[in-house]
This record gives structure tokens, C-alpha cells and sequence, in this order.
């Protein structure tokens, strides 16, 4: 039987298990040995990381041929207008490619736990929430795309990968499921 996990992996640790440089790493978390990510979570980026010990599994849940749905809470600096939002859901060209469309809306500041360190806050220029949810994950694609619509995001919190959700999950901690991908 597959072993999955869900780990709400906190900011700054990087998703992997060992680092030369001595940076924080999954080996923190999670002492179950033979089980690896399905997927990457950029060191800076917070939330749900799958670990399976499956390798079959881990590639149906990691490669982007299979379109499994991420969905991210994004805050980004300023308050995008609706132009902005429907730049994103028709895709933005990255590195001379577009990018495929994405559901996004805005949403009021979903109820987590706060970031250490904060992020950075200017008095002068607002923050807001939207909910982008991808079909495919391209290096640091959600960072990139709202840039490139004059939103830079301060934070980026993945909430969910297909049918996984964070729910009851405080950062660090994991819990078992099923794996029915």
C-alpha cells in the first residue's frame, strides 16, 4: 500500500531532505524514512507538500501531463483592478511562453497563521488576497505571473493539490491519507 502524506511545510524550509548549507529542510519534520516529494515548494512559498513512497504515485501527482489542479492563496502588493485579474485567468507570457488559463478570484484574507518573518508592509500601497488555482507549474510561476501584471506577491500559501487540502494543518505539522489520485 502507497503511503501519501500532506505536510503544511512552514516558510523557509526547503523542500527536500538534506542541504549542504545548512538550511532547514524536510528532515525536520518528517522522520519517515523512504517517502519523497511529489512536487517542489519553493523555499520562500508556504503550505501543502505531498510526500508518497510511491514512485508511481509521486510522478502522477508531479507531472504536469496529468493537469492536477494547485490552488494558492496569494497576497500581492497593491489592488488589482478586473483587467489585471482576466490577464491572469487568460495566462501571461513567461519566458516567451504563455501560460495556460487559471482560476482566479479575489478573496477576503483567508484565516491562517502568520508569517515568520512578516511580510514587508508600506503604508502607502494596500495588499489584497486572490485565490489562483493552476493546471500546470512552471519555476516559480505564481510569483512570475503576478508580476507580470503589476502585482508582485508578498506571500503565497499552496491550500490545496486536487482533492488535498491544509485543512487542520498548522505549519510543520502532517498527517496520512488516502491515496486516490
Amino acid at each position: 500500500m502507497s503511503r501519501l502524506i500532506l505536510f503544511n511545510k512552514p516558510y523557509g524550509v526547503l523542500t527536500q531532505f538534506t542541504d549542504t548549507a545548512g538550511r532547514e529542510t524536510l528532515a525536520s519534520y518528517i522522520k519517515i524514512p523512504g517517502v519523497y516529494p511529489a512536487g517542489r515548494l519553493d523555499r520562500d512559498s508556504e503550505g501543502l507538500l505531498l510526500l508518497t513512497d510511491d514512485g508511481k504515485l509521486q510522478q502522477r501527482l508531479s507531472d504536469p501531463r496529468y493537469k492536477l489542479s494547485k490552488t494558492y492563496w496569494v497576497q500581492v502588493d497593491g489592488k488589482p483592478d478586473e483587467p489585471s485579474l482576466e490577464r491572469l485567468r487568460r495566462g501571461v507570457t513567461l519566458d516567451g511562453k504563455q501560460t495556460q488559463r487559471a482560476d482566479v478570484q479575489r478573496i477576503p484574507e483567508p484565516a491562517i497563521w502568520p508569517r515568520h518573518p512578516p511580510i514587508r508592509v508600506r503604508q502607502s500601497i494596500p495588499t489584497a488576497w486572490l485565490e489562483i488555482t493552476l493546471t500546470e507549474g512552471r519555476n516559480r510561476q505564481v510569483r512570475r505571473m503576478t508580476a507580470a501584471v503589476g502585482f508582485p506577491t508578498l506571500r503565497l500559501v499552496r491550500c490545496a493539490i486536487g482533492q488535498y487540502t491544509l485543512e487542520g494543518l498548522a505549519p510543520g505539522q502532517w498527517r496520512e491519507a488516502d491515496a486516490q489520485v
